[in-house]
């Protein structure tokens, strides 16, 4: 049993570090597509690694510790979180230290190290971004815990491996709560990621930026781990949506047919879930900065309203 869960844990963390990539490339294509705009390969994003691996890393002269260590800090704390989410089977060996609670913490502390990076060299893009990131993440964590909050008290767990498999295979209820978790969800899931409409990862202008603006100064392996860094943690919040709201397909085992089955299916619920997403986005435009406290808090409203609906309306299914 214990070596599957570690074959199991094992091939969510190999599954994460090469389909991450592949999300984001594949969403690029899609919203070139949805624009009528000729569409990039669809392993772009391992062409630019692959390019800024290559390439010498260039620091500022009062670049401190901190400013190398970021990236590595970075890249290690989304990588743990995204071999946490339940994506093929619950079987793993990280599942009794994975809980909702702490993959909130591995997510701030990846927000901190990089916006401490994007004020230690002092430059002024570097500052902004960094106080606007902490700002979103001020916002956004709130509603992301009352979206943990409502699925723990169905599955009576903080436990991300007992939530899925209570959600997975629980009795046949409705549950409107979790229609309002999930719109909740979506919304973090879009400022976490600095998508439309809190954010624009296409564009490069100074004033409107956040999370470029933070990494400016990067360059080599440091900014590839970084953009790595980034594509993770897409995936991982796609996979924690996945899990929490659209569960069917997750093995409770962790033998190699199964895992392979719900690769499959993951593969295409990612594919549905980046297209919905290259959608939005082609049909939106980014809002204000000013506009997203009215943006988050939306969404933490939800997340309470679905909080109190479940304690006033299910709490008897």
């Amino acid at each position: 049993m214990n070596a599957y869960a570690l074959l199991a844990q094992l091939t969510e963390l190999v599954a994460a570090l090469v389909l991450a990539p592949i999300l984001t490339g594949w969403i690029n294509q899609c919203r070139a597509w949805l624009q009528n705009r000729s569409a990039p390969p669809l392993l772009q994003t391992y062409y630019t690694l692959s390019k800024l691996f290559h390439k010498d890393v260039l620091l500022a002269h009062n670049a401190s510790p901190l400013f190398r260590a970021a990236p590595y800090i970075i890249f290690s704390c989304v990588a743990l979180a995204s071999a946490i989410v339940p994506t093929l089977s619950t079987n793993l060996i990280l599942a009794p230290a994975a809980d909702a609670i702490a993959l909130v913490g591995l997510f701030a502390l990846a927000r901190v190290f990089i916006a401490l990076a994007g004020m230690d060299v002092g430059t002024a893009f570097g500052s902004l971004g960094s106080r606007r990131e902490m700002f979103i993440g001020f916002l956004a964590e709130p509603a992301l815990l009352m979206v943990f909050f409502t699925t723990s008290l169905i599955s009576q767990s903080t436990s991300l491996a007992t939530i899925v498999e209570t959600l997975a295979h629980r009795e046949f209820a409705i549950y409107p709560s979790l229609a309002f978790a999930g719109v909740a969800f979506c919304m973090v899931s879009l400022a976490e990621n600095a998508r439309v409409p809190i954010d624009n990862p296409t564009t490069h202008l100074e004033l409107t930026m956040i999370h470029e603006a933070m990494i400016l100064e990067y360059s080599g392996r440091h900014l590839a781990l970084i953009e790595w860094a980034a594509s993770l943690k897409l995936f991982a919040y796609s996979c924690l949506g996945i899990a929490l709201f659209f569960p069917f397909g997750i093995s409770e085992a962790a033998d190699p047919l199964s895992l392979a089955v719900a690769a499959l299916i993951l593969i295409l619920k990612l594919a549905v879930g980046g297209f919905v997403l290259a959608l939005s986005e082609t049909l939106s435009a980014k809002m204000r900065i000013f506009r997203a406290p009215e943006f988050l808090g939306t969404a933490f409203l939800l997340a309470v309203l679905a909080m109190l609906v479940h304690l006033l309306l299910e709490s008897g299914l």
